[in-house]
């Protein structure tokens, strides 16, 4: 399956599963919030077929009923693998749910902590604009910046490969300082 086949593939099964869902804020379709994860990937010179497709399926496991073998099955083990990198335990304890998601993270691939910048510029910005609390807003962004300090390291040490990625961090930095986080 060439490039296009693939993202397009990925493209439409994330469509096909966030349909009818809003964002938090119960009014802006699901599927912006994913466009702009994907857009963000292609700003900083992501061509990767297989980042691309685990863009546009990073929340289906987590968010629409999608299990990890369908997702094996349809798009094979990189791109579900990405995916489930990105996916947060439920089964787990509330506790143990950001213990373990926090160390996916750590050991994760640098397309997966790609991928999840690309999503935490998106949220953010998401965030900020939302008709949310200041005290709601403050809590998510805080938790957010939390992530961010998680991946840091590794995005920094591949700023030389994808230039534009200082321009995501400083309008990540933009939105944190706003709400009291410390610049990444």
């Amino acid at each position: 399956m060439n490039k296009e086949n693939i993202v397009l593939k990925a493209k439409n099964f994330a469509h096909n599963k966030h349909k009818n869902q809003k964002r938090k804020d119960g009014v802006t379709p699901f599927l912006e919030h994913l466009e702009e994860v994907v857009n963000r990937m292609k700003n900083l010179g992501i061509t990767n077929e297989e980042a691309l497709s685990a863009a546009w399926l990073h929340d289906v496991i987590e968010h629409a009923d999608t299990t990890f073998e369908e997702l094996n099955k349809i798009f094979g083990n990189t791109i579900s693998v990405l995916v489930l990198s990105l996916t947060k335990n439920y089964n787990l304890s509330k506790k143990d749910i950001e213990t373990q998601y926090v160390a996916q993270l750590k050991n994760s691939s640098i397309q997966s902590k790609l991928i999840k910048f690309c999503d935490i510029s998106s949220n953010l910005k998401s965030i900020q604009n939302s008709p949310l609390s200041k005290t709601q807003k403050n809590k998510q962004i805080k938790k957010l910046f939390f992530y961010l300090r998680v991946i840091k390291k590794d995005i920094i040490e591949i700023e030389s490969t994808y230039p534009k990625i200082r321009e995501m961090i400083d309008g990540v930095n933009t939105i944190g300082i706003k709400f009291k986080q410390k610049p990444i």
